[in-house]
């Protein structure tokens, strides 16, 4: 996978793109054989939290270390400042309004309204403050589903350096009431988080092998009844790299930005429902 390293990655010139991997038949039917990958953009120190405004045609994200969320346009190509400072932005989703839903790793999850203003949608548990909210997804019936695993108190690069005042957990915010429910604990370090199409399930990336030796890498599995998890299983094992953010499509399957693993391993991982390996998409980067 050399050549993964050596491209131009804002020139493509081969088509169909090689750095796209076919693991499994399967994988065949989501490739475009006359689209390429192209770098849109570089600047950030750590890029994450890509959300679309289908709307706007843009791609709004978060560089969690220059405190700012910046914007792309699809119709010019120009990268804008979206907001600055961001309160170290990490995850980004769209409710079923189309507002913007945000984890910042200093303490909160907001939502921005119509005409630009920020509400805080939750910043404490039973009257504790969150760790650092990360990631973030919004179900059916408004209610707001995130994860918060501390990562931006562990040290200023990423945020405010601080204590954890409660555990590492995923929480549900109700959208009429605001108040939150814890819906898991017992992940290490709860990451990228998204539903299966039905909403039955929910998938959680654990990423706990950052601070925990050996921790296994691991993307899990639970069933969703009455707004609460059962069920716990893995989905898929990453061997030594490790997933972060990602998504689940209309047909079931996972796309899983992975890193930490070097460059063989660094990209998007795709799996089907039953949690196979196969397709895989080599980045020069780790995917977030």
């Amino acid at each position: 996978l050399d050549f993964i390293l050596d491209r131009d990655w804002n020139q493509p010139v081969r088509y169909p793109d090689p750095a796209v991997q076919v693991i499994d038949q399967r994988f065949r039917q989501y490739i475009l054989g006359s689209s390429a990958i192209e770098r849109i953009w570089t600047g950030a120190r750590w890029a994450e939290g890509p959300v679309w405004f289908g709307d706007m045609r843009s791609l709004v994200w978060s560089d969690i270390p220059n405190n700012r969320m910046l914007r792309w346009s699809e119709e010019t190509g120009e990268v804008s400042v979206f907001r600055e400072p961001s309160n170290n932005a990490n995850g980004n989703t769209r409710d079923r309004q189309g507002r913007l839903i945000t984890c910042e790793h200093q303490r909160r999850v907001t939502r921005t309204e119509y005409d630009g203003t920020v509400t805080v949608l939750m910043d404490s548990f039973e009257g504790k403050r969150l760790n650092a909210p990360n990631d973030v997804v919004v179900h059916p019936d408004g209610g707001i589903w995130f994860t918060d695993p501390g990562y931006g108190i562990h040290w200023h690069y990423e945020g405010i350096k601080g204590d954890f005042e409660l555990p590492t957990r995923t929480y549900r915010i109700d959208p009429e009431t605001l108040e939150a429910i814890v819906v898991d604990e017992e992940l290490e370090k709860p990451n990228g988080l998204a539903f299966s199409p039905n909403y039955s399930r929910l998938y959680i990336a654990d990423t706990g092998a950052s601070h925990v030796p050996d921790y296994p890498r691991q993307i899990l599995q639970f069933d969703v009844v009455d707004n609460r998890l059962s069920n716990k299983r893995v989905f898929a094992d990453f061997g030594q790299a490790s997933p972060d953010g990602f998504r689940v499509d209309v047909d079931g399957n996972v796309w899983a930005g992975v890193s930490w693993g070097g460059p063989d391993f660094d990209g998007v991982q795709v799996f089907t429902p039953d949690g196979t390996l196969m397709g895989a998409i080599h980045l020069p980067e780790g995917v977030a």
